[in-house]
């Protein structure tokens, strides 16, 4: 891959999102992320130290038509249009329907589905011009095989391939691919964060909820964000021109 690319990652100051920031750096791509803490400098310093001076942390919030807008216009002045794009911020719910309101149904929604929709159509244009483009949404296996407790998320990430393959087709006469990749439980603060709401309710302790888990999966344990991002690499190399509008599992032998 040329060093010449140049990547958007959402969401890329933690989890998968920083193991994506990373990863595309190590490759000598000049990546630019962007998150709501984006411009708290000691939340993101892992990934400004990542990236150094060829690179670019700032504020986005994908909720907001201006934010995104603002952001973009920071990457162009700073490293130029985007080759790739990797729709990884996202948020998750822990309730059951009855206990959902409709703020958390409409914010998940807005973050998880509508907020890569807004991203890439502020992206593909350019990249259609071009001849050339990756997009990488992170959806995940709750998008096939739902839990009774995370209706939104399922949701949102059920949308989100359909929304891959649509722009998928887009795309194809263009030079531009979109996949969906859908990790199973990935070892991440969004995890922790879950195993902590169903430790509370349940009364049993994190750590027995996170090996259940890891149990879940017949590996017997949980992906890691390396893992990921380096298929979310590969995904946007020049060798996968050819892969386009799939739903890529990484589920440890589990689709959940």
């Amino acid at each position: 891959m040329t060093s010449e690319r140049i990547a958007v990652v959402t969401g890329g100051l933690q989890g998968i999102g920083l193991a994506i920031v990373r990863q595309l750096a190590s490759q000598g791509i000049r990546v630019a992320t962007g998150s709501r803490q984006g411009a708290d400098v000691a939340t993101g310093v892992e990934a400004r130290e990542s990236l150094g001076a060829s690179g670019l942390v700032a504020e986005l919030d994908v909720t907001s038509g201006a934010s995104i807008d603002g952001f973009l216009t920071r990457v162009r002045e700073t490293l130029g249009e985007p080759d790739i794009l990797v729709n990884c911020a996202g948020i998750c719910v822990h309730q059951p329907v009855e206990g959902h309101s409709d703020a958390d149904w409409d914010r998940t929604i807005e973050i998880n589905l509508t907020g890569p929709f807004r991203m890439i159509r502020a992206c593909l244009p350019a990249m259609k011009r071009r001849g050339w483009g990756r997009i990488v949404n992170i959806a995940s296996t709750a998008a096939r095989t739902a839990q009774p407790t995370h209706p939104a998320y399922c949701a949102s990430k059920a949308g989100l391939l359909g929304l891959t393959r649509a722009v998928a087709m887009e795309g194809a006469p263009h030079g531009v691919t979109c996949v969906a990749v859908s990790p199973t439980w990935v070892e991440t603060e969004m995890l922790r964060a879950s195993a902590r709401t169903m430790a509370t309710r349940s009364g049993r302790t994190v750590e027995e909820i996170i090996a259940e888990m890891a149990r879940g999966n017949p590996q017997g344990r949980l992906v890691q964000p390396e893992e990921v991002a380096a298929l979310v690499a590969f995904c946007c190399s020049d060798a996968a021109a050819g892969l386009t509008m799939e739903d890529i599992q990484v589920n440890a032998g589990a689709w959940w």
